[in-house]
């Protein structure tokens, strides 16, 4: 039985141990962080792409601004190459509302005193 206790011991030991290191580095509110994140991204990305991209291809002659592009044909092979920059243009705004919203998050966060950077 003397072994047995040992065991559970060092099991409780390795548990708590655990769970310090996740208090200890906040893995707990980094994956909270994480998962929320996924979730505003997917948000985000359908406002790009359902709203922001058909309003601008209102005033575009093709109807979307992710169909912009370009092609350039070569003049040593005659093969055309297409650029896709509507749709690059789209990934950037997708970025800039992300990141407005990391950053209005933020400020929230350091008005309760909660944001430690």
């Amino acid at each position: 039985m003397d072994k047995m206790d040992k065991a559970t011991e060092k099991k409780k030991g390795f548990v708590k141990e655990f769970a310090d290191f996740l208090q200890t580095f906040g893995v707990i509110g980094l994956a909270i962080g994480f998962v929320i994140g996924v979730a505003s991204s997917a948000v985000v990305n359908s406002l790009v792409k359902d709203l922001i991209n058909p309003i601008v291809g209102l005033v575009l002659p093709t109807g979307n601004l992710s169909s912009l592009n370009a092609t350039v044909t070569s003049p040593v092979s005659n093969q055309p190459s297409i650029f896709l920059y509507g749709d690059f243009i789209s990934q950037i705004i997708y970025f800039v509302i992300i990141a407005l919203v990391i950053f209005i998050l933020y400020k929230q966060l350091k008005r309760m005193g909660l944001a430690k950077l």
